[in-house]
């Protein structure tokens, strides 16, 4: 396939003088030949990077097989005896464990053996071979992986130095840029593929550390764990992901930039897992209105909706309703900032958290842990009820049916024993509410940061809200596991 650039002009709706001008034949101006053809040639790139690109080839052992189900045939069909005997038969060598095949692509990072691919490529391999452009291949041993950025060192021990690459600095990256694309689609191996950048900082919800570059360099089933290059024939990405509902590339692919990939990569070669850090906040999004209901401008930093028991920002003193502005010393732009921000800071250290308290910003020292997985733990069995049931006290506002809590509904809509509040009973249909997906079994635990325990204090706080000319009433609200979230709804 033939790339070819060119340029038009659209003459519809031209200005009576500059349709005199080009009648006239006067010299318009034209864009400078070399930034609008592009490279003439990327042969020298190429030719210098291929021999350190390789092929990823995996296998892994699995029990079964894919099986072909038993016709149905009558009783006393003449065939069935012939089927019974082919199934028995066949069933036997289905039931023997067999060997999966994949393939994908990599780096050579170091002379000495190291390659980089993605985690998914290797992922659940009994053994991981690596072909390089010569023909020739080495076994390879996994040195660490990571899924939450999605990847995987190796190594290879060869008999000579490998022809290695450099990484260059993604932030430097402009859309527009050219970019080169070398991996191994449908197994050809040794392709390469030209394209821009299209876009940066990507958030295709595939991890929590989402910040990928997108390119239109054609990427295809087989490029996972290959590099994308700058014109300096540096690594500036390594392709992971693209879109396509054909399973073909249709220009556009998703590459994680060398600057969040290179801590990632040296704690893997280091330690053989990675070592983030840990704040132990759980977040959202600051969206206009709750911006707005915190009188804070425009929507920036972090949302705390709740801490983990026991982790640094619960002993440094950081709340459910803080807005975390900034980050040792680092201004966080918006939610998805922060948790890249955290991870990529030294375990132990004290930074300075900056939070918005109730109109106020605190400074809070907070000393890193290291982060783990969470379990989640077991949803508490009731206590029990009580012998004789009282009816709760109810209300209705900012088209919610609001009640105090009891067993019966603690019971019914299975609302952890740690939760207590106000519990919303009903959501009025098309409501402001409902369109920002408050449901029943909801629990207001707070109104404007402040706790609320009835019906007649979630009351009382509105109106108040709204005798100060406040437009929106930000509810703190528990889901009945305990997961706590922040909502802006607006006053009748």
């Amino acid at each position: 396939m033939t790339m070819s650039f060119g340029s038009f002009v659209r003459t519809t709706g031209l200005s009576a003088a500059v349709a005199a001008a080009l009648t006239m034949g006067a010299a318009l101006v034209q864009p400078a030949p070399l930034l609008a053809q592009g490279p003439q040639s990327v042969a020298d790139i190429a030719d210098g990077l291929v021999d350190a690109v390789v092929n990823i080839s995996t296998s892994q052992k699995v029990s079964g097989g894919q099986g072909i189900p038993m016709p149905n045939l009558p009783e006393g069909s003449p065939f069935r005896e012939f089927f019974d005997e082919f199934f028995n038969r066949r069933q036997g060598d289905e039931n023997r464990p067999r060997r999966v095949q994949s393939l994908g692509s990599g780096f050579v990072l170091t002379g000495d053996g190291l390659v980089v691919t993605n985690n998914h490529v290797i992922a659940e391999a009994d053994e991981i071979t690596v072909n390089f452009n010569d023909g020739s291949k080495l076994v390879a041993e996994l040195v660490g992986r990571d899924s939450k950025t999605d990847l995987a060192v190796l190594r290879v021990k060869p008999d000579t130095p490998l022809t290695s690459v450099n990484f260059g600095n993604s932030d430097d990256l402009r859309v527009g840029d050219w970019v080169m694309a070398i991996g191994n689609p449908f197994g050809l191996g040794g392709s390469v593929t030209l394209g821009i950048v299209s876009a940066r900082n990507r958030d295709i919800n595939s991890g929590p550390y989402d910040d990928f570059i997108q390119t239109d360099a054609a990427i295809n089933r087989g490029n996972s764990g290959g590099p994308l290059f700058n014109m300096n024939g540096q690594v500036v990405g390594i392709n992971t992901a693209i879109i396509s509902p054909t399973g073909g590339s249709i220009g556009i692919g998703f590459a994680i930039p060398t600057e969040i990939a290179r801590n990632v990569i040296d704690q893997l070669i280091k330690y053989g897992e990675t070592r983030r850090g840990w704040l132990g906040v759980r977040i959202q999004h600051v969206t206009e209105d709750i911006a707005e209901s915190l009188a804070m401008g425009e929507p920036r930093g972090a949302l705390v909706g709740g801490l983990m028991s026991g982790s640094p920002a619960e002993r440094a003193g950081i709340q459910s309703g803080d807005v975390i502005l900034s980050f040792d010393g680092k201004t966080v732009p918006e939610m998805r900032d922060l948790p890249r921000m955290v991870a990529d800071t030294p375990i132990g250290k004290a930074v300075e958290v900056v939070v918005l308290r109730k109109g106020e910003e605190v400074k809070v020292e907070v000393v890193l842990g290291r982060l783990e997985e969470a379990e989640e733990q077991e949803v508490a069995s009731s206590q029990g009820t009580p012998d004789t049931p009282t009816e709760p006290t109810t209300a209705a506002l900012l088209g919610l049916t609001i009640s105090e809590m009891t067993p019966e509904l603690r019971k019914k809509f299975s609302i952890k024993d740690s939760v207590d509040g106000v519990v919303i009973t009903e959501v009025e249909a098309n409501s402001d509410a409902a369109q920002k997906r408050i449901r029943a079994g909801d629990v207001i635990v707070g109104v404007a940061l402040e706790d609320v325990s009835s019906p007649e204090d979630v009351a009382a706080k509105v109106k108040t809200l709204k005798k100060n000319g406040r437009r929106l009433a930000l509810l703190s609200l528990s889901a009945a596991d305990g997961e706590l979230r922040f909502v802006a709804v607006q006053i009748d």
